[in-house]
């Protein structure tokens, strides 16, 4: 059953559900892991009935479990347990994100668990994490924005506080999980003592605000909505052009002098503007003067002109751009077709991983609700047909 990467032969448990516990399980499984998908049987992920649907079958599901297997089990009966117990026995890592106490209810906490498997990794991702005074509290990808501070700072100046166009708190609160336990694992290799990873979706947005932070702890001034410049350097900053919009990005001086050499504007020689701390200050007046070179030219052309000077540049790109660029969704593959049993052909997105001896590879489509549960117990447990059937009868599958 073993697919072949990095993580070949590691054996993961995953509970997980939606979005940020699945797109740990996917990083895992796209770098080689053997990763099972357990579900409620007749209900299975919630995502399944995500949009877009794609022939009865929902494309949000089938990105982000692809490359696993998948089986339903119902863990609240005891049989259930009994063989979820069995496979924690020959398996590595656990991942689960319900909310904190609901496994240990079921009497399969990490303390249980590591009863049966002293050397399992149990990854757990909630909204909160499993301790603190909001350790209860459901965890959605839009409370972690907002409460993380993101929103406020997300957005043009006097408008609203607004999340990012993708649920950036589950895939921070994912990639977070994949770390924690990759970490673990590799600790387990040298000890043979697994550990729990408590990751919470609101910590991992905290986290990645770095820099919003620490103006305000070594300031005290609360940062804000500012659109899509930075904090600390400018021309740093999106600019109107004929056909949409276009990045210029002017990191340090020398960048800013070649963007001067380039647009021969004598504005910009201005002494206001001689130094990336008076530019930070003076940032609306220098966005006019440069907007009024952009908006003359199309989005191709000036990031051409751009890169040809030396300075870094990018269109603000649409989706449908970004599915036809010959780097991204060509040289780097980060658009993958493959055949899924229902849905037919159907593209998802690719790995960001890239490594110079093994190949991160997407092969295999998610698993229809419960399609691999009898062969996955024929393996791991030797449980014949006629024990599985007697079992699926019972609701334990």
């Amino acid at each position: 059953m073993y697919g072949k990467g990095m993580l070949d032969g590691v054996k993961v448990l995953d509970l997980t559900r939606v979005l940020a516990g699945p797109y740990c399980g996917m990083m895992l499984a796209d770098m080689g892991a053997e990763v099972i998908k357990i579900e409620m049987p007749g209900r299975g992920d919630d995502s399944r009935k995500n949009a877009p649907i794609v022939h009865g079958e929902s494309a949000y599901f089938m990105n982000l479990n692809r490359n696993k297997w998948g089986m339903t089990l119902n863990l609240k009966s005891e049989r259930g347990k009994e063989i979820f117990r069995e496979l924690v026995k020959q398996s590595d890592i656990v991942l689960e994100n319900f909310r904190p106490g609901v496994m240990e209810k079921l009497g399969l906490g990490y303390e249980e668990l590591q009863k049966l498997n002293p050397a399992i990794v149990y990854g757990a991702v909630s909204g909160f994490g499993d301790y603190g005074p909001y350790s209860q509290r459901p965890g959605y990808d839009i409370l972690g924005q907002a409460m993380s501070g993101l929103m406020s700072t997300t957005g043009w100046p006097g408008g609203k506080p607004t999340r990012t166009g993708t649920a950036i708190s589950d895939v921070m609160g994912g990639v977070s999980c994949c770390v924690g336990v990759l970490a673990a694992y590799a600790h387990r290799l040298k000890t043979g003592k697994g550990d729990k990873v408590d990751v919470a979706l609101v910590d991992s947005m905290v986290s990645s605000l770095e820099i919003i932070n620490m103006i305000y702890l070594c300031t005290g001034r609360i940062p804000t909505r500012i659109g899509n410049r930075y904090e600390a350097i400018y021309p740093y900053d999106s600019f109107e052009a004929k056909d949409g919009m276009v990045i210029i990005a002017c990191g340090n001086d020398k960048l800013y002098n070649l963007l001067k050499g380039v647009l021969k504007i004598p504005a910009l020689e201005e002494e206001r503007f001689s130094t990336n701390v008076k530019r930070v200050e003076n940032h609306a007046p220098l966005k006019e003067i440069i907007e009024a070179w952009t908006r003359e030219r199309n989005i191709d052309d000036i990031v051409d002109i751009m890169l040809k000077a030396g300075i870094p540049s990018s269109p603000v790109n649409t989706i449908d751009r970004v599915t036809k660029d010959p780097h991204i969704a060509g040289a780097r593959e980060m658009f993958v077709e493959m055949e899924h049993p229902v849905a037919g052909k159907i593209k998802v997105t690719g790995s960001q991983l890239k490594f110079t001896h093994e190949k991160v590879s997407i092969t295999r489509p998610a698993p229809t609700l419960g399609q691999h549960t009898e062969l996955i117990l024929q393996k791991k447990l030797g449980m014949t047909h006629e024990e599985y059937m007697d079992n699926l009868e019972k609701g334990v599958f």
